[in-house]
């Protein structure tokens, strides 16, 4: 079994940023050679946020269905086995078992209408 990784190299297209609807969440999982990344991006018009697809309070990812990683109004990013809330803009928690904790930032960008990691 391969290693969890908590961050990934600069430069990885991950693909066109129409992957990811306006005010939505998308989850992507990168093997290389040192092992598994897990994280999500959450899209906001031209802009991408990206975190490691794990909960500060148990190590848990945070969606148990696929890409599912907002809140139903879309505001913030929920915790889907504790109901954990964090801030779309910065990955603190603002509301549940690890409040003051946060999300650790998968650092991403968009380029000519591609995401990439940064």
């Amino acid at each position: 079994m391969s290693e969890r990784l908590t961050a990934t190299p600069p430069g990885v297209r991950l693909g066109p940023i129409d992957l990811i609807a306006d005010g939505a969440a998308r989850n992507f999982v990168l093997e290389m050679k040192a092992g598994r990344f897990h994280g999500f991006a959450v899209r906001s018009g031209e802009t991408v946020s990206g975190y490691v697809d794990r909960c500060p309070h148990m190590g848990l990812p945070l969606a148990q269905e696929l890409d599912a990683y907002l809140t139903g109004d879309k505001s913030l990013i929920e915790c889907s086995w504790h109901g954990a809330l964090f801030s779309i803009d910065d990955g603190m928690c603002i509301g549940g078992p690890c409040k003051g904790s946060a999300l650790r930032p998968w650092p991403l960008e968009v380029r000519e209408g591609a995401i990439y990691t940064a």
